[in-house]
């Protein structure tokens, strides 16, 4: 496993229930600001495997951002079901539920 994926994986982990991360956030926590894409594509793959709490991240607007209609529903209840309340356009309140980097123990 790389070292970036093996970190994002660490950082995925930490995320609390309530709260949310963005993709860019844990790509830049895990030593790679631009990789965003990156973390989705390690979301996807391994969430299984490693029990990922992958409902917790969204793209940097708060937004859900899966396009897939069941899975979008799902991680929209699994959300809503940990307290984060959902807005229009299934957007997240960043500024109340978004887990701070320090917060994340980004040592």
């Amino acid at each position: 496993m790389q070292p970036f994926t093996a970190r994002v994986i660490e950082i995925l982990r930490k995320i609390p229930e309530g709260q949310v991360m963005t993709y860019g956030q844990v790509a830049a926590m895990a030593g790679s600001p631009r990789a965003a894409r990156q973390v989705v594509r390690i979301l996807h793959s391994m969430s299984s495997r490693y029990q990922l709490p992958w409902h917790r991240v969204v793209n940097a607007q708060g937004q859900i951002s899966i396009q897939d209609d069941a899975q979008r529903e799902t991680q929209r209840l699994y959300l809503l079901g940990e307290g984060v309340e959902i807005g229009l356009m299934d957007t997240v309140n960043l500024e109340k539920h978004q887990l701070k980097s320090e917060e994340a123990g980004s040592e």
